[in-house]
């Protein structure tokens, strides 16, 4: 896991409160988008829990002693909705899955990796796609499994892959 590099923002104690400003507060919105996918990359977290969420060093600066409140954190994640980079993953909207890169980016570096390395018409494990030793190297090791899947979901609609269950066991086949 690498450092987290805060941006100058970070520092800077209105950063944690919603901007009433339009301008201001869409420039607001960006800068929180870029930390917490930045966030989520460098500690390779897909999860994010609202409950937990205030004490976390992302949202909590105990330098400043400034914390963004929890309808603000809510509004950060719906506009991240939008662009597909972040989804609810259950009704009450308490736990959201953060992706770095949209589903479909996850699942075609995936295809790419499985056309490169010669799988189509193969079918491999999900468990060999996430921790095989021959995708160290990718920067999709070690993704979760509810990404991946939902990945490949998104690769399937295209017809690149078919999802497989076999013998308690979950698969792909590229195509």
């Amino acid at each position: 896991m690498t450092a987290v590099e805060w941006p100058w923002q970070y520092n800077f104690p209105p950063f944690f409160t919603l901007q009433p400003n339009a301008e201001t507060r869409s420039k607001q919105l960006l800068a929180w988008k870029s930390l917490i996918l930045d966030y989520f990359k460098s500690t390779k977290q897909t999860v994010l829990d609202i409950n937990e969420a205030q004490r976390s060093p992302l949202f909590s600066n105990t330098s400043i002693n400034r914390k963004l409140p929890l309808d603000a954190i809510l509004f950060v994640l719906e506009e991240m909705a939008k662009t597909g980079n972040a989804s609810p993953i259950d009704k009450t909207k308490t736990k959201w899955e953060i992706y770095w890169h949209s589903l479909s980016e996850w699942g075609n570096m995936i295809y790419n990796w499985a056309s490169d390395n010669g799988m189509n018409n193969t079918v491999c494990t999900l468990f060999e796609i996430v921790e095989g030793d021959n995708t160290t190297d990718q920067e999709f090791h070690g993704l979760d499994m509810n990404v991946l899947i939902k990945s490949l979901k998104a690769l399937e609609i295209n017809k690149k892959c078919e999802l497989i269950e076999f013998d308690d066991n979950q698969g792909v086949k590229f195509f």
